[in-house]
């Protein structure tokens, strides 16, 4: 009986005639020099003329031989085996679904087998798989620096990627939680006080005789600015690269909460002649309407909100397609209305551009009932453009959920894959506190016990993100101006 994982070899006459039997985990194939000398610099054709070498030799091209039967062990996966042999009779290796494409580059660096023989649709695959290691590696050393800080930063940069953390990282220690609960307080109450200093009944009249904010809530709205006020500052400062940091799109909308209160400080110091002018006024109102921006502060402290940003931002294509539709129904509905309704005596269609509105809240099933159509040819538009707009609405959805739940599952993905990695990181690292053990109590006692231990944890599908945090370099946290500027 064949042993699993064996080749055995059989020899009739020459080499282009050897039939090798070819044994890898239990699954026997039949294979000849022949197809197997197609790719002389692969492993299988230096199995053909194995005959002729010592047994010291063939040992180097497997994991176990055999002298008396001739049969070589490989302990290699049969179903990658299964799609490496295809190389010999198709001249290219597609991957089958199921197998890791890290794990199958591996396999084909066991037999020797360049990735230029892949097929095009698996580079692809493995190229999308290279990135999200990439990208595991990235969370991987972000959290390491959250953790264990830069060892090589001076006292000020110490400090600075201290207040960072405590301010950007909610996660990274009590106080910068209770920093984000708190900030995330101030957030809601500033929007509360904003919405209710608009009621009529909580309103003051001035000098003047003109309604006003009442003086407590702009007592509260003042604090929540200089909360506001702070946190962006000490932000700024943490921060290695003020000039991306004040360009980011988070931090513009942070800068635009607090920009108009700060304006009209400065208007109202000027003095009251000042305030009296109509254009100061209407800016100043202006200015009071932008404190609205402060709602998107919550994206910040929101995983989901920060998830539907970027599944937004990766469907601009549908977006685009979904205005176009739109703008077209649009133009030709109310084209089509307005034709049709000009000449009934109580239109309600003055004008083309009119009955955009119209078109508009029609395709969007709103219907507000302000215009509508009072001919018979109208409201037959009127329907076709309500159909046009529902199938207009509903063709590109379905891309823009698919995206966002794409984009979710894969956040999900890579934060569990790069916690995982930590995990066996810390395994690593407890390992090779044992190896060194093992070593000096071989030192003492002569050969250890751990030998064959240690060397059955390192596997041929080990996939390395970061390096070992023993052994050599050790693990290579970033620098400071690398580890937290991407956030800023």
């Amino acid at each position: 009986m064949d042993s699993p994982g064996s080749i055995k070899l059989h020899q009739p006459q020459t080499s282009e005639e050897t039939e090798i039997v070819v044994n890898i985990g239990g699954v026997k194939q039949v294979l000849y020099g022949d197809v197997l000398n197609r790719y002389p610099d692969t492993r299988l054709a230096e199995l053909v003329d194995c005959s002729n070498k010592s047994n010291e030799e063939i040992s180097s091209f497997c994991d176990d031989y055999d002298p008396d039967t001739g049969e070589f062990y490989f302990d290699r996966d049969p179903e990658a085996f299964k799609c490496i042999i295809e190389l010999y009779y198709y001249g290219e290796i597609h991957m089958k679904r199921g197998i890791c494409p890290i794990c199958f580059m591996k396999e084909m660096e066991f037999w020797k087998i360049g990735s230029d023989f892949l097929d095009e649709c698996c580079k692809c695959q493995l190229q999308e798989v290279e990135d999200e290691l990439a990208e595991i590696a990235e969370k991987v050393r972000t959290i390491l620096v959250d953790r264990e800080g830069d060892p090589s930063a001076g006292g000020w940069q110490r400090f600075q990627m201290c207040l960072w953390r405590m301010m950007e990282k909610p996660d990274s220690s009590l106080p910068a939680h209770i920093i984000a609960i708190v900030s995330f307080i101030f957030i809601l109450v500033s929007s509360v006080v904003m919405c209710v200093g608009t009621i009529p009944d909580l309103q003051v009249e001035d000098s003047e005789g003109h309604l006003t904010e009442h003086p407590t809530l702009e007592v509260i709205e003042t604090v929540c600015i200089g909360w506001f006020t702070i946190e962006y500052l000490l932000r700024l400062i943490s921060s290695p690269n003020k000039i991306k940091f004040v360009f980011a799109f988070m931090n513009i909308i942070d800068f635009m909460a607090i920009m108009p209160f700060f304006v009209v400080l400065i208007l109202i110091s000027f003095g009251a002649g000042v305030m009296e002018l109509a254009n100061v006024q209407q800016a100043v109102q202006a200015l009071r309407i932008m404190r609205i921006a402060r709602i998107f502060k919550l994206a910040r402290h929101s995983s989901g909100l920060q998830t539907l940003t970027s599944a937004l931002k990766s469907s601009f294509k549908e977006l685009g397609l979904l205005l176009m539709y739109m703008g077209v129904g649009v133009f030709l509905f109310s084209a089509l209305g307005y034709t049709m309704e000009q000449n009934h005596p109580e239109t309600l269609f003055t004008s083309i551009p009119q009955s955009f509105w119209w078109a508009v809240i029609t395709m969007t099933t709103v219907g507000y009932g302000d215009v509508y159509p009072k001919t018979t040819l109208g409201r037959c538009n009127a329907a076709i453009s309500f159909l046009c707009g529902v199938i207009a609405i509903a063709l590109p959805i379905h891309p823009i959920i698919n995206n966002f739940v794409l984009f979710y599952n894969k956040q999900q993905v890579l934060e569990t894959a790069a916690k995982h990695e930590i995990e066996l990181m810390a395994l690593r690292s407890g390992a090779a506190e044992l190896e060194d053990a093992s070593r000096v109590h071989k030192h003492v006692c002569g050969a250890g016990v751990w030998d064959n231990t240690m060397r059955s944890c390192h596997s041929d599908t080990y996939i390395p993100l970061l390096k070992d945090p023993r052994g050599g370099a050790g693990v290579q946290t970033p620098s400071l101006d690398t580890s937290f500027e991407s956030t800023a």
